[in-house]
């Protein structure tokens, strides 16, 4: 239910900035407020969100857009880095520690699998 109120004002956001040929400092800031307060309505965490559209201003404005980009497809793609940074990174770099913590990946032939079992009728537990 959140996560589909924040889908929906984040598609209201991105709509108005596509249809801009070229982005203001002002239509930055304007953005990254409209961003901010969708955020906090969906009660995210203040300090997360103030570093999270600080960081989204500073790398947004001044940018270069890339050329088979529209400076609103632009702004998106800072978004998206910025919420993917925020949420621990790219997938892939993960899987490395994901297979570390999987217990599977540490059964070997000197350190065979065991199971400990507890019964009811030791006292002393």
């Amino acid at each position: 239910m959140i996560f589909e109120g924040l889908n929906e004002k984040f598609q209201n956001i991105f709509s108005q900035l596509k249809r801009k040929g070229k982005l203001s400092e002002k239509d930055i800031q304007e953005v990254n407020r409209e961003i901010k307060m969708a955020l906090l309505e969906a009660d995210v965490n203040f300090k997360v969100v103030k570093k999270f559209t600080k960081n989204i201003g500073e790398r947004a404005i001044g940018q270069e857009v890339l050329s088979s980009l529209t400076p609103g497809q632009q702004f998106i793609k800072i978004v998206k880095d910025e919420m993917t940074t925020l949420l621990g990174g790219e997938i892939e770099t993960l899987a490395d520690k994901a297979k570390a913590a999987s217990p599977a990946c540490h059964v070997t032939a000197s350190a065979p699998p065991f199971l400990i079992v507890q019964g009811s009728k030791d006292p002393l537990v």
